[in-house]
């Protein structure tokens, strides 16, 4: 497309290529038996248009660095994705399509990131890819201001554009509205939503229960929105011309966001279903689509029929794309070539490689003193700021409580909105997201899904609850993001049971794919976030404590804190009778502390004791068996697990003969000393919950009394 929107041609050919989309669109739900055909059959214009004029893409290689990227938020109507990609010429094949929603195909019922090439991220969840949008325009600014800040708007190769689609239903869900307005906010000129705005959902017309005016809302926000009617007038005219001239204008805006409302009629233009809630997410049937192909000028009779002369004329996308991917080389290798210290940390970044050395950074902590995880994390934080430039995340609205703030790094914020407290610029590192978690989460996601930086975002672990959704989706995707949630337990304190997290630690432990990080000192956090910077293919939940805890003096009698990288390690052993264990002490966070206070009394009772710090189940089970074993003896029985906070599946690792030493209700308000006290986290409770595990367990000589001498 050039910027003059009187050469906008629109072909026979081109006309045909969107009937025969809507015809495969029906065809594949037909032959899966489920599936959503309307909205792929409406949208098809727009989809064709944007994938063959306006996306900067190359489908013979869908990782190029300097393409578009193209977010599909609903999801559900996946084929409005994967006939694109077909005919586009990515490699998947028309047999895919009949193979939609089937075991091992590459057309899922919802598309896949890492699954299908051209997929740019895991969308399904309405909302989810607004806010996946909104962090890849994010990352893709900040990239540009880490390797090419000085380049004039539109010369760098690091400028391209965020496409999405998105539905009702994401428009609908709280994350768009968290997600979009601080996108309004940042002024995200790289960023542009179509929005399909066809007044059908599952429960057919969206007037039961959606009336607000959504361009109002984006225009309050601070979008830059255009409305595109195809039903104006009273008859549907598809008007794909005034569609690209709105698409022309939202991408030649670069000072904000741009909201394309597009009212379509779902389903067209089946003559009987369409604008119908039965054709949102279900089969047409035989008759209709029969009936549907019949409107369009198509065989009833032939189905997955694609002509070799709309085939041909769809794939000369390739060719396009191809040039577009030459003419971005020539100006990525002249900038290569006068950037070379920044092209070799662009390598880097690419291949996700930290640099030689950089854990030399990480601070070690004096022994003795104490200080809250969270304060230890923080420092960690700013210690890594030098040596990793890809490294930047921020809080949402909890910084001093989160800790998430790099001293000294400026806020990415356009510099309209900085403050005296946060001073910044659009190219900034430090992100403050305000209070809106869930789209925090997602928009981690979008940025790691970009590539080329190493978000990390922060709350209160509670909270953790809001952004679930988004966290899921990032183990889906193996996305090496990292949440920092402090606040971890009780120990809050006075804020009391509403922010006091008791079942959220086993809960997020359920997430297939999250390691769930709770380090019992300084050190042990500091060796943590080494641990996490080295994975790439999964993300990390941190959890931290807002009061303080002992700093262990390590060596003495106590292990390294290295042991923290293998998810669990002995990190005191039994010294009487042999020094061979009998009770074995397994605790997390800041309940370490009580273990080892509960092994000094079980010792000097002449109770051999280990105590084993387990900062992440999901490290020690990646271990080997023998290493598991060394750590956890099989014949050692008797096992006391103690964390403030529901005991679920510490059964797992205490067996049957196992005590829990836990939180089993919600907390209160008080100073955490108290807490502890009252709901008995202390280490004669410790101490009690392994006499009775030793009983249990038929120890030798547990539980037996003494005689009164009568």
């Amino acid at each position: 497309m050039t910027g003059d929107s009187s050469t906008f041609e629109w072909s026979d050919l081109d006309r045909r290529a969107v009937d025969v989309i809507r015809a495969l669109a029906m065809d594949a739900v037909e032959e899966a038996g489920s599936g959503h055909p309307g909205t792929a059959m409406s949208l098809a214009p727009a989809a064709y248009l944007l994938f063959q004029r306006f996306l900067r893409h190359d489908p013979t290689d869908p990782a190029w660095p300097g393409r578009d990227r193209f977010v599909l938020s609903c999801g559900h109507s996946s084929l409005t994705l994967y006939i694109q990609l077909y005919l586009s010429g990515y490699p998947l094949t028309l047999e895919e399509l009949k193979a939609l929603r089937k075991w091992g195909s590459l057309t899922p019922g919802h598309p896949e990131y890492g699954h299908t090439a051209g997929v740019e991220t895991t969308t399904g969840p309405l909302g989810q890819g607004i806010a996946n949008a909104v962090g890849m325009a994010m990352a893709a600014r900040r990239e540009r201001g880490l390797f090419d800040p000085d380049a004039d708007p539109g010369t760098s190769p690091f400028d391209h554009t965020i496409w999405a689609i998105c539905s009702d239903g994401d428009i609908e869900e709280g994350i768009s509205h968290e997600a979009s307005a601080l996108a309004g906010h940042q002024k995200l000129g790289n960023l542009v939503v179509i929005y399909d705005d066809n007044h059908i959902s599952i429960e057919d017309d969206t007037a039961i229960a959606l009336s607000e005016d959504v361009r109002a809302r984006y225009a309050a926000y601070g979008w830059d929105v255009h409305h595109v009617d195809w039903t104006e007038g009273g008859d549907y005219h598809e008007n794909v011309e005034a569609l690209a001239a709105a698409l022309e204008a939202a991408r030649a805006e670069t000072s904000r966001p741009s909201f394309i409302a597009l009212r379509t009629i779902i389903g067209w233009p089946a003559p009987n279903k369409q604008n119908t809630g039965k054709i949102h997410g279900a089969a047409l049937g035989a008759d209709e689509v029969a009936a549907t192909k019949r409107v369009l000028g198509l065989d009833p009779d032939k189905t997955f029929d694609v002509p070799a002369d709309v085939l041909a004329h769809a794939r000369q996308v390739v060719d396009r794309g191809r040039a577009l991917h030459a003419q971005w080389t020539k100006s990525f290798k002249a900038w290569r070539q006068d950037n070379p210290e920044r092209a070799a940390e662009f390598d880097r970044l690419a291949e996700r490689r930290l640099p030689d050395g950089w854990t030399k950074a990480l601070p070690e902590f004096e022994a003795g003193k104490e200080l809250a995880t969270r304060a230890a994390s923080g420092q960690v934080l700013n210690a890594l700021a030098p040596v990793l430039p890809e490294l930047w995340g921020g809080s949402a609205d909890l910084a001093e409580s989160n800790n998430t703030t790099m001293k000294g790094e400026p806020s990415f914020i356009p510099e309209e909105f900085q403050t005296k407290e946060f001073p910044g610029h659009r190219y900034g590192r430090t992100l403050h997201f305000g209070v809106r978690e869930h789209a925090m989460g997602a928009i981690l996601n979008g940025i790691a899904l970009h590539g080329g930086t190493r978000p990390y975002g922060g709350t209160f672990l509670v909270f953790s609850d809001y952004m679930r959704p988004a966290v899921r989706l990032a183990a889906l995707m193996k996305l090496p993001v990292t949440y920092v949630w402090t606040h971890d337990s009780i120990g809050l304190g006075e804020d009391g049971p509403t922010h006091q997290p008791v079942e959220h630690l086993w809960a997020l432990r359920a997430i297939p794919g999250l390691d769930v990080v709770r380090p019992a000192d300084a050190n042990e956090t500091a060796v943590a976030w080494r641990t996490i910077l080295q994975h790439t293919d999964r993300p990390t939940g941190l959890c931290l404590t807002r009061q303080k805890v002992p700093t262990f003096e390590r060596g003495n009698g106590l292990a390294s804190a290295e042991g923290t990288a293998k998810g669990g390690y002995v990190l005191a052993e039994a010294e009487v009778d042999g020094g061979r264990p009998q009770v074995i002490l397994i605790a997390t966070g800041s309940e370490v502390q009580l273990a080892l206070e509960a092994r000094e009394i079980l010792e000097g009772e002449g109770t051999p004791t280990r105590v084993v710090s387990m900062p992440c189940v999901e490290w020690f089970e990646a271990q080997d068996d023998a290493y598991k074993q060394q750590v956890l003896p099989p014949a050692v029985r008797a096992r006391v697990s103690v964390e403030a906070g529901a005991a679920l599946g510490w059964r797992t690792y205490i067996g049957d003969a196992g005590e829990s030493v836990s939180l089993e209700h919600f907390g209160a308000s008080a100073d955490h000393k108290t807490l502890f006290q009252q709901f008995g986290l202390t280490a004669e409770r410790v101490v009690a919950a392994a006499r009775a595990s030793l009983i249990k367990a038929h120890a030798e000589g547990a539980g037996r009394g003494e005689t009164t001498g009568n």
